[in-house]
């Protein structure tokens, strides 16, 4: 899985006399990676390029702790889209700050391959960021390619170490074959190579998807965070006692949501995090957006004031026409 990826790779990158400078939001697998490596981390801001310059041109001239002495390398970790943000990583702006300091660049694409782009290759894509430019590209199988494992892009001679030193290659078993076609069947669509066109439908139904049920949910007055063209939304709850009455009551009426709260994220900014996916139907999000929409004023989490209703009836005729 995706989890692994990070955690075993990041230890064999880099070790002690190494800086890693990682997002304050980072997945935890890359915590974990990051921690076991015996690097020295640092983090910056959440997705601000000007704090992380500020960051490495500090380290840079301080060097390493007591010594002084130049570090032997610094990594960037920055994730595509953020797993309880749902928003975009400000790769181009990131990418010119690491070059600027000849720092590495690590990009966790767990949610954003095969899930945005033009032909579903991520956020290089969206932002039209060479891929050439991003020196490590991580990303998991289990989330668009729906089977398991996780995998690393890079320079032939990177691979080749990790082949010979990444503890997750060396001792773990290798992915069992049903899981392994389906990934590769599951690449083949997204690209257009089985000869259809559903890779194309598929990404267009899921940006379309998203953007519909992100816009009607602020509409109706909820605080939902993240970006256009980005399939996670999470609403805000914040406060704790809520999380369970919306969950509870959204199951009654047969609409599961997942919920997440401390320690996922900090205690008072728990929030329901919705995943859009191709195979919803315009029916099943009418549903699901009229169960959250009751169950919102029955929990009163609608922090916003809700346009009126004319409105929003004109701007829903706007889009069928």
């Amino acid at each position: 899985m995706g989890y692994v990826t990070n955690s075993a790779i990041l230890p064999v990158l880099i070790g002690k006399g190494g800086l890693i400078i990682s997002d304050s939001l980072n997945h935890n697998s890359i915590v974990n990676g990051a921690r076991g490596s015996g690097a020295t981390i640092r983090v910056f801001l959440h997705n601000t390029p000007s704090h992380l310059e500020e960051v490495l041109r500090e380290q840079i001239a301080e060097g390493q702790p007591r010594t002084h002495r130049p570090w032997k390398k610094i990594i960037v970790v920055v994730e595509g889209i953020y797993s309880m943000e749902g928003e975009l990583c400000k790769l181009p702006e990131i990418i010119a700050v690491c070059k600027k300091y000849k720092a590495y660049t690590y990009l966790d694409e767990a949610h954003s391959i095969g899930a945005v782009g033009k032909t579903g290759r991520g956020v290089c894509e969206l932002l039209g960021v060479d891929t050439a430019d991003v020196d490590i590209m991580m990303g998991t199988f289990t989330k668009s390619f729906g089977s398991c494992g996780g995998y690393i892009a890079g320079s032939k001679e990177l691979i080749q170490y990790l082949k010979y030193t990444c503890p997750a290659h060396l001792y773990a078993t290798s992915i069992s074959p049903p899981a392994a076609q389906q990934i590769i069947s599951a690449i083949k669509v997204i690209l257009g190579e089985d000869g259809s066109s559903r890779g194309a439908q598929k990404l267009a139904r899921i940006r379309e998807n998203s953007n519909f049920f992100r816009s009607e949910l602020q509409k109706m007055g909820f605080e939902v965070l993240g970006d256009n063209d980005s399939p996670i939304m999470p609403i805000m709850l914040y406060n704790p006692a809520k999380i369970p009455a919306f969950s509870r009551e959204c199951l009654k009426q047969n609409v599961a949501i997942v919920t997440v709260a401390f320690p996922a994220t900090p205690l008072l900014l728990a929030r329901a995090r919705i995943c859009i996916s191709a195979a919803h139907t315009k029916e099943d999000l009418i549903k699901a957006l009229e169960v959250i929409s009751q169950v919102g004023d029955l929990v009163g989490i609608k922090y916003f004031p809700a346009e009126p209703k004319k409105q929003q009836e004109e701007d829903g005729r706007l889009k069928l026409d």
